[in-house]
């Protein structure tokens, strides 16, 4: 946002759209507003609406611009057009040295190459994560990919996703490891003496009960897989007594339906709905451990000292695997079933997977995104 600040020696813009991005771009956005001789443009696509709103509120940034596309229904190309018109104003009209984006959406994509066409600079936060497969996940593997031959920062979380940049030619000059603004997004949020809105959540007793966090949505799950994991999670809570299920359920009616047929009978079955950030971030402070086919949860989870089963065929955060916070499951029932019974029943597995090291960095990437900033882009 804008302040006086003195001398403006740089003008950032950051773009993003939906609520992963807002989470992992708002650290950024507060450490700009900080830096004496930066101004701070913020700009929102909205490609989703409630749901990033509520994290505009949780982090108090007002976007000076709102493009406001998302509609009912919207196709992956109707973002992408009204997004690309949208920010060719707006970038024309504040002409910023560098435009900031962050991840894998088809809002990075197109803010990407909104810049691209105004010849304005492009920083990818989070760049270099891959999957090696340009369908899964879809579309997000080609948003990366293709941001990456845009972008002239590339800011890398971690070491392996350097070399994943360095392989595919990029100059290492441009490649910056800097950790996951995820973690610095946790340092707001999560509160040891945090209180539900949602008084179900109050009322489970996440000291003598063993609560497993489920999410799933992706486009690529949704059927046969979902079906699968949804009935060996169901499965598991009939065989434990002391093991509840919290299912934060998707907007998506097709989940909602395979939901509603396998998980919806069984009264230790916690099915909500979605939750905002700040609770969302604070409920899996609490659990057992978390079940889920999402990105960045495969990122929060090890920070909080979450065992991580990953319910997906691939993932482009390979690191929670290799440290050993996470494990990639896939989505056989047999497979996700097996992992569980084996975390529920041996304590010393669990512990191992509990107090693996996060490989995912120190809660300081944000400093060392804007610093790399400054020390390219001051006149």
């Amino acid at each position: 946002m804008k302040k006086d600040k003195g001398v403006i020696e740089i003008k950032v813009m950051t773009v993003f759209g939906t609520r992963p991005e807002g989470i992992k771009m708002a650290p950024i956005v507060k450490e700009l507003e900080k830096r004496k001789g930066i101004e701070s443009v913020v700009c929102i696509t909205a490609q989703h609406r409630e749901m990033l709103d509520q994290v505009l509120n949780l982090f108090e940034i007002s976007p000076d611009y709102d493009l406001n596309i998302f509609s009912k229904g919207q196709t992956l190309t109707e973002i992408t057009t009204r997004a690309l018109l949208g920010l060719e104003e707006v970038i024309e009209k504040e002409k910023p040295d560098v435009l900031l984006v962050q991840g894998d959406t088809t809002t990075v994509f197109s803010g990407a190459l909104a810049a691209f066409y105004q010849k304005t600079k492009i920083g990818h936060v989070e760049a270099g994560l891959r999957s090696g497969n340009l369908y899964s996940p879809y579309p997000e593997e080609a948003n990366r990919k293709l941001t990456g031959i845009l972008t002239d920062f590339h800011f890398a979380p971690t070491e392996r996703n350097r070399q994943n940049l360095l392989r595919e030619d990029y100059s290492d000059s441009k490649i910056f490891i800097t950790g996951n603004t995820v973690i610095d997004a946790l340092k707001y949020s999560v509160k040891e003496d945090y209180t539900f809105e949602l008084e179900k959540l109050n009322q489970l007793d996440y000291n003598k009960k063993r609560v497993i966090l489920l999410t799933s949505h992706r486009r690529e799950n949704i059927g046969e897989p979902m079906k699968n994991i949804f009935t060996a999670v169901r499965d598991i809570v009939e065989k434990y007594e002391d093991v509840e299920l919290v299912f934060p359920i998707h907007l998506n009616p097709k989940v909602r339906d395979i939901a509603k047929t396998i998980l919806g009978k069984n009264d230790r079955i916690h099915i909500i709905e979605p939750l905002d950030y700040e609770p969302f971030t604070n409920l899996m402070a609490k659990v057992h451990l978390v079940v889920t086919d999402s990105g960045g949860l495969q990122e929060e989870a090890p920070t909080l000292g979450k065992p991580v089963l990953v319910v997906r065929e691939e993932t482009e955060r390979p690191e929670g695997i290799e440290s050993g916070t996470a494990k990639l499951v896939g989505t056989s029932y047999e497979k996700l079933y097996k992992e569980l019974d084996t975390l529920l029943s041996d304590q010393a597995e669990y512990e191992k997977m509990a107090h693996a090291v996060n490989p995912y960095g120190d809660g300081n990437a944000s400093e060392r995104i804007v610093d790399v900033i400054e020390e390219n882009l001051k006149l």
